[in-house]
């Protein structure tokens, strides 16, 4: 499937919005390789996010997260084809946003209503968030983070739908997005 100009999907949105699920399942539609930025991180640290945010602080993951970005927009400068889960904070640094704004790159904000996250990403078997603390936190800093979310180029609601129906979507957006693009020529 062609997908306007874009060589990569990044799914962008607060933290259990279902990224990497979703972004398993479209890379397996498309036929491109399937990223999670935060996985590529803790694997490179041999640490996890949580560890890397209580031993080396916020700002020392932000470095980090910025350099893996940074290596995998170069990836898609040269002709690869990603579909990527990107963290939850990591859409609203400026300068990541604006590696991401490139015609080669379709960003997707996966919207799901605050009530459904604080229950996804408490519920057993889930990774330890480190910015999920208490609920007053936990919401300001999803109001805080929503108006950049919103500028992805794609939204999609998430809410009372599966991975797949969530990954259709995406698809018929991006096709969407491609029919115009056509129109326009």
């Amino acid at each position: 499937m062609r997908v306007r100009t874009a060589q990569a999907v990044f799914l962008v949105g607060f933290m259990g919005t279902g990224k990497t699920a979703v972004g398993q399942a479209l890379s397996q539609r498309l036929g491109w390789r399937f990223e999670d930025l935060d996985i590529s991180i803790a694997a490179r640290e041999r640490r996890t996010i949580a560890e890397i945010f209580r031993e080396s602080g916020e700002e020392h993951f932000r470095k980090l997260e910025h350099a893996a970005l940074s290596e995998l927009v170069g990836a898609v400068e040269a002709g690869s084809r990603f579909v990527v889960a990107v963290g939850g904070g990591a859409f609203v640094q400026p300068r990541n946003a604006e590696l991401l704004a490139s015609e080669k790159i379709a960003t997707v904000f996966l919207d799901t209503p605050l009530e459904e996250l604080w229950e996804r990403c408490g519920a057993p078997g889930e990774a330890e968030r480190p910015l999920r603390s208490d609920p007053a936190q936990f919401r300001m800093l999803f109001e805080t983070r929503l108006p950049f979310y919103q500028r992805a180029s794609v939204t999609v609601r998430t809410s009372g739908k599966s991975v797949d129906q969530v990954a259709e979507e995406v698809l018929e957006h991006l096709q969407s997005q491609a029919n115009d693009f056509d129109k326009e020529k």
